[in-house]
């Protein structure tokens, strides 16, 4: 536990100070963000607004991992318990990077072309299937050397636990990797649309698997194991300092990301993020129980959805406009009054998740 509260603040402290560095950095190179012309009035405001910030807190993580993982070695080992550096870190710190980074190549054209286009939809598409395939198979094709044996990800659907009567195979999980990787990381993005929504929601998530991994490595069926009930998951202590020290770094950026913002994440840290909580909810385990943790990042993506596929059928429009936030901006309300009203909604997902992540365990132990 020592290691993931370290790696919390030292990511929270490294956010919180590196992110007035960034600012001033992002500003000198006019690196601000364009803003839609067809969106809502006071968004033009925000116009020059520097963006890219995800880099603060994708660099923060990582710094805080490592530091994390020297606390480790303060501590006795325990056999079957590995303590060093973990597949498992490399995929998920892997999925943050690399996500990120096509997520920066998309606001790094933004602002080299001075428009919201970005990069196209095949090409963003493109570069998240790649990260996506990549970790995919190393989470499925390389099992650890020591009990349970377990490889980072697992050919079975899940809910708080493996369903072993849902065998997708290698290459079927493979493809469940690599899609929930994409619809996590865009429904991400599709939250980042007011200041600090996407983050207030993201330390939401991120805390709730936290809790669950580090959970779940109290209840471990490594060695030695002698829970009645135990989870085969594999090193859900790097999972959980990992996740600790992600949503330490975003609630240092959040100091400056909240309204009035000073800098924005940008597709850098949305679809970093979004990797991130996808890959979360691969290594636990919990692949069904992430649509209820990240009930915010559906609600919006549904939304999306729905507008689309009603303008097609139909020729109009569900929503004033899509995603779900600004819907309620051209409606009348504040800014401030959706995020806190969205952050809430987050909240109720968290806690529905997390009160179901338990219960499954008191049915067995209690």
């Amino acid at each position: 536990m020592r290691s993931v509260i370290v790696a919390a603040f030292v990511a929270f402290g490294i956010s919180l100070f590196g992110t007035p560095l960034a600012i001033r950095g992002f500003t000198r190179l006019k690196a601000g963000q364009p803003i839609r012309t067809d969106g809502p009035a006071a968004h033009l405001a925000k116009k020059g607004t520097p963006t890219m910030g995800g880099v603060v807190f994708i660099l923060a993580t990582i710094v805080a991992y490592v530091v994390g993982h020297l606390v480790l070695l303060t501590i006795p080992e325990v056999p079957g318990r590995p303590r060093g550096y973990t597949l498992t870190g490399v995929v998920l710190l892997g999925l943050l990077f690399f996500m990120g980074l096509v997520g920066f190549l998309d606001d790094y054209l933004k602002v080299r072309r001075r428009n919201s286009g970005g990069l196209n939809k095949r090409g963003k598409v493109l570069g998240q299937l790649i990260v996506g395939a990549f970790f995919g198979y190393l989470a499925l094709y390389f099992p650890s050397d020591y009990k349970p044996y377990t490889t980072v990800g697992s050919q079975f659907m899940s809910f708080v636990r493996d369903m072993p009567y849902l065998d997708f195979t290698k290459i079927g999980a493979v493809v469940l990797f690599v899609f929930v990787i994409i619809a996590t990381s865009n429904g991400v993005n599709l939250t980042d649309g007011l200041d600090g929504l996407a983050t207030g929601a993201s330390i939401m998530v991120l805390t709730a698997y936290a809790v669950i991994a580090f959970w779940q490595y109290r209840h471990w069926c490594g060695e030695p194991a002698t829970d009645l009930y135990c989870y085969e998951v594999r090193d859900p202590l790097e999972i959980a300092l990992i996740a600790g020290a992600a949503a330490g770094a975003c609630f240092g950026f959040l100091w400056w990301n909240a309204s009035p913002a000073r800098i924005f994440m940008g597709d850098t840290g949305a679809l970093g993020l979004g990797g991130l909580i996808g890959g979360l909810a691969l290594t636990t385990k919990t692949i069904l129980l992430l649509p209820i943790v990240g009930l915010l990042f559906v609600i919006i993506t549904m939304s999306v959805i729905i507008q689309i596929i009603s303008f097609k059928t139909t020729g109009r429009r569900v929503f004033r406009m899509a995603p779900l936030q600004h819907h309620f901006e051209l409606a009348g309300w504040s800014e401030v009054n959706i995020v806190i009203r969205f952050w809430i909604i987050a909240g109720i997902g968290v806690a529905i998740g997390l009160g179901l992540f338990y219960a499954d365990f008191l049915r067995v132990v209690g």
